[in-house]
């Protein structure tokens, strides 16, 4: 990443899970996405969905975001300087860790808040091959090396 290697967490280990975590898995990272992502784009706006975030971590994690390309940072006011967050592709790729997120939650949660749906049904997760269009078996998947 573009980050200092101080950083409170890194993984230096040649996985993908590790290697995304370093960019995503800071306390209040996919908050922050997520509320960006639900139309929250000015610090105070953020500042205020997300009760409770520290303000000196909430400036860090969107300079982190800006760096890492996963938001766009944007000038909307000169005096004094305000800026307006977007999401970049990099980070609306996200949507569908979002959603395992909320589905795996429902499931496993003692208190739900929130379901994924889909014209009254409950979602879940599927697989297909990017060739055929055919549904994949979850059991059948395996990781490989590249």
């Amino acid at each position: 990443t573009k980050r200092d290697d101080n950083m409170k967490k890194q993984y230096d280990l040649p996985c993908n899970i590790a290697q995304s975590l370093n960019l995503i898995g800071d306390k209040w990272t996919l908050l922050i996405l997520h509320s960006v992502k639900c139309g929250h784009h000015t610090y105070k706006e953020l500042q205020d969905a997300l009760e409770g975030i520290p303000t000196n971590l909430l400036s860090k994690r969107l300079k982190d975001l800006c760096e890492d390309d996963l938001l766009k940072c944007s000038l909307y006011s000169q005096h004094p300087p305000r800026y307006q967050y977007d999401l970049t592709e990099k980070s609306e790729d996200l949507d569908d860790v979002f959603n395992a997120i909320l589905i795996w939650g429902d499931k496993h949660l003692d208190k739900s808040y929130k379901c994924l749906k889909y014209k009254e049904a409950n979602v879940k997760i599927a697989y297909v091959n990017e060739a055929t269009g055919e549904l994949i078996d979850p059991k059948d998947l395996c990781v490989e090396e590249k």
